[in-house]
């Protein structure tokens, strides 16, 4: 996958349909539960760094 869309802008649109903070960390948690490995991808795909990436990981466990 390339990356194409930007953190900030996937970040805009959860905001635009009315996602806060909270449910957009409720959201990170499903997707880590549920799928580790498509979630470690998915955020690879906006371009986050290693570090980003496993500090939302870490976070979302």
């Amino acid at each position: 996958m390339q990356s194409n869309v930007s953190k900030d802008e996937w970040v805009d649109m959860f905001r635009e349909i009315g996602l806060t903070e909270d449910t957009m960390m409720k959201w990170h948690r499903l997707f880590e539960s549920r799928h580790p490995e498509g979630h470690e991808a998915f955020l690879a795909w906006l371009g986050l760094p290693p570090d980003e990436i496993a500090g939302i990981r870490a976070t979302s466990r």
